[in-house]
């Protein structure tokens, strides 16, 4: 094919970009991910603005300029402020420390020791954040300019080389090339399933000449997951210049990116990408003076957790209930409307302009043998680094959870981690050292999913995990086959039968007779994987679900049907102050005498264990 000429220099572009942040003087860049937002990160940005920020106050910057950007990714300790010129992070900033940093660091060159983050093993105060485990340990490549650009600003995403690799593709002119470089790149669908990215453009390529789509998948239903949200908040255009990218590889001149309602903040940023975009001729009509046509349009969801599912997707794009239809035919033939559709969802197609950039061999020597590249993860639970992380495939869980984690809360004993979050898998010590990947977590009983990691310790009720994914599921289930329907409402009644205290031996068999039937007969793929959490737990803590069921106990102290009220006589002084507030009269005792608890009629609510003035009742 003939190369084009194209009627932008995006290396020109490159060039005026970074001039004008030369002019910002010192950027201090000031986390606005929904997190920080939460946190107070306006306040801070307005108290910065109060003090004097973009007017002349040190001999080597003609100013200082405060950077909104998107998520850094240390969610535990927002809101963040960096200086990149100091080489400082600043944790847990609130906007009464603005001041100090303000007068003490900017002013003066002294940092303010009492904001930097405090090692958890070393209790040592880190300034740089290239010496904080949680960042040294990563490899950044979908989130790489995420937390380091003003994320509704398009020449900053340009200064960080953004829509150069789309200014390559188009001016190479050769959308088989494209393909080819994405199948070398070894990169597989981050959504969940992990099907080869080249292989699905290609197969969706070969459909070229009519009609088609690309669709971008950003409804994350995962509870605690923000992987993609943080990409769409963070560094839009890298998402927009993917999707580009993808839509030249298999001849589409239409996208739609399907993000839930729920994710305002990364609405209201992709709506001025797009806008910005199309206004310097990087999307729209003859992008960048090409013979390219794309129109991206953004679709909000409901918020249901089945529309991550491609084929559920497509039919609320079309203004139908999200409900999964039969493969085949595949979305690649047949999809929205119709026609052929791509799908992907976010993380795939911020990797994108990166390999592109890189090349498919940077980009697969990282990784393992079968999965290549970098992987984000949310990180939660009982660790005390919590947030948002990239590293490469085959990075252990012991790495991420002890070094990247900073191990667990309150020294206490790590017990379990939930992989994949409602699809997934909970996995115990024996498998801390086993690379990550796609492959290795299913023969463990897991998955990458869509990256969900929930770290739980030895307090934590396994039962009860297994309880809470299989509410989830079936809440989420849309009802349209009878094996998700039925099967998972019947499994949940066990689990909340053994929780109750309820349960018997023979429920243990039924619950895994109904998991392998709902997982072998259900129609899409959250009714398959919807049992793998309790499968999971079934394999590696039956003894817990035994506790619960013959002795009638939580060995993790956490299911309340399984504690029983006591009064220590000792410490009741006989005040009748419980047994008047006992709502169902089953506590008895005179005044001035220790009380006693009718056990039969006790219902557990606690309002005598709050009420005690003397702490003489207990839930244990």
């Amino acid at each position: 094919m003939e190369t084009t000429t194209l009627n932008i220099d995006i290396k020109e572009e490159q060039k005026k970009a970074l001039e004008e942040i030369k002019k910002q003087g010192l950027r201090v860049l000031v986390c606005c991910g929904t997190g920080c937002m939460a946190n107070g990160a306006m306040s801070v940005i307005e108290k910065f603005k109060e003090l004097g920020a973009n007017v002349s106050v040190l001999s080597d910057y003609d100013k200082v300029t405060i950077v909104p950007t998107g998520c850094h990714g240390f969610c535990e300790q927002g809101v963040l402020v960096l200086i990149p010129d100091f080489h400082t992070v600043y944790v847990k900033v609130h906007a009464e420390d603005v001041e100090e940093i303000y007068e003490s660091h900017i002013k003066n060159g002294k940092p303010v020791e009492r904001l930097l983050y405090t090692d958890p093993k070393t209790n040592e105060k880190i300034q740089k954040s290239e010496n904080i485990n949680f960042y040294a340990k990563q490899t950044r490549t979908a989130l790489g300019n995420c937390g380091h650009i003003n994320a509704e600003c398009l020449d900053e995403a340009i200064s960080a080389r953004g829509y150069e690799a789309l200014a390559q593709v188009l001016k190479e002119n050769n959308p088989d090339a494209v393909i080819a470089e994405i199948e070398k790149s070894g990169l597989r669908g981050r959504g969940g399933g992990g099907f080869p990215t080249g292989r699905k453009w290609k197969f969706t390529a070969a459909n070229r000449g009519g009609k088609s789509y690309v669709v971008c998948n950003g409804d994350e239903g995962d509870p605690g997951a923000f992987m993609d949200r943080s990409v769409m908040e963070g560094d839009p255009h890298k998402l927009l210049e993917g999707i580009a990218i993808a839509a030249f590889a298999i001849g589409a001149d239409e996208a739609y990116i399907y993000v839930r309602a729920e994710y305002p903040l990364a609405i209201k940023r992709l709506r001025k990408a797009i806008k910005d975009a199309e206004e310097r001729h990087f999307l729209g009509e003859k992008i960048m003076g090409s013979n390219f046509n794309l129109e991206i349009h953004i679709k909000e969801g409901a918020g249901a957790f089945v529309c991550g599912e491609e084929t559920a997707l497509i039919a609320s794009i079309e203004g139908e209930r999200g409900m999964p239809r039969p493969k085949p035919p595949f979305p690649a033939n047949k999809g929205l409307f119709g026609r052929p559709t791509l799908i992907n969802n976010v993380e795939t197609l911020a990797n994108v302009p990166v390999i592109i950039l890189k090349g498919a061999e940077w980009f697969s020597s990282m990784g393992t043998e079968t999965s290549k590249g970098t992987k984000t993860f949310a990180l939660t639970g009982e660790v005390n680094n919590t947030g948002l992380i990239e590293v490469p495939m085959g990075t252990t869980l012991r790495e991420i959870i002890f070094d990247i984690g900073g191990g667990i809360r309150g020294g206490k004993k790590f017990k379990a981690v939930q992989i994949g979050g409602p699809s997934g898998g909970c996995l115990t010590e024996e498998y801390l050292d086993i690379p990550m990947d796609y492959d290795n977590l299913i023969k463990a009983g897991a998955m990458v999913g869509s990256g969900g990691l929930v770290v739980m310790a030895e307090d934590t009720c396994i039962v009860e995990v297994a309880r809470f994914f299989m509410n989830f599921t079936q809440n989420e289930s849309c009802g349209k086959c009878v094996p998700c329907r039925e099967g998972t409402k019947n499994m949940l009644k066990i689990l909340e039968k053994i929780v109750a205290g309820n349960g018997e031996m023979e429920d243990l068999e039924i619950l895994e007779e109904l998991a392998h039937t709902v997982k072998d007969g259900s129609l899409c793929g959250l009714g398959k994987t919807a049992p793998n959490p309790v499968l999971s737990t079934l394999k590696y803590f039956k003894d817990e679900y035994i506790s619960h069921i013959r002795d009638k106990k939580c060995p993790a102290g956490v299911c309340t049907a399984m504690k029983t009220v006591k009064i220590i006589p000792e410490l009741c002084k006989g005040c009748t102050k419980c047994l008047r507030n006992c709502p169902v009269e089953a506590i008895e005792g005179t005044v001035k005498q220790p009380h006693k608890i009718i056990q039969e009629k006790c219902i557990k609510c606690e309002a005598c264990v709050k009420g005690c003035p003397f702490k003489a009742i207990v839930l244990e």
